[in-house]
């Protein structure tokens, strides 16, 4: 159950992506889709979450919960404009295969247990926040999922190669 706050939240965050990622960014100005495969649960979605130029509640809600913490079950929603990301790096790379998803939201326990036993996870990681992804496609190479990424200008990439993955999130533009 979503309490005022929670809605108006979530609306302000449809808004906010529907103004920074412009329409004529994808291919279809009607419709956007992603097809997700979360490695951990190995669960699969695949949906048009944005149809006629407005977030589809239903799925957001749906990938929502395909990208909770797959440790804990815990579930927060995701910034649309993280979804419009992912949407666009699998249309520009012109796959019909689902991006395989190694960690989308992660709780602040979560986090900070994996903050201290390894380097490289960001106390304030927009994991938490839900503004990031680790992500990879089976039959890209990360390097192309890297620049694909990177040449959207739409937030943070970092590169992987040896755990497999491009991280993408909607922060600041930069790259690691």
């Amino acid at each position: 159950m979503i309490d005022r706050r929670g809605f108006l939240t979530a609306g302000a965050a449809m808004l906010a992506g529907a103004v920074l990622v412009p329409q004529s960014a994808f291919a279809s100005p009607n419709r956007r889709s992603l097809f997700l495969h979360e490695t951990h649960s190995r669960e699969t979605a695949q949906v048009n979450y944005w149809v006629d130029g407005w977030y589809n509640p239903d799925a957001l809600h749906r990938l929502d919960i395909l990208l909770r913490d797959w440790r804990t079950d815990e579930v927060r929603a995701m910034d649309p404009r993280l979804l419009d990301v992912m949407a666009l790096v699998q249309e520009r790379l012109g796959t019909q295969e689902p991006i395989e998803v190694i960690c989308g939201y992660r709780s602040p326990t979560t986090n900070a247990v994996l903050a201290n036993q390894r380097g490289g996870v960001a106390r304030n990681s927009y994991h938490v926040t839900g503004q990031a992804a680790d992500i990879r496609l089976p039959h890209r190479t990360l390097g192309a999922l890297r620049q694909t990424a990177e040449s959207l200008g739409l937030g943070g990439v970092g590169y992987y190669p040896r755990s497999g993955f491009v991280h993408v999130d909607t922060g600041p533009v930069r790259t690691w």
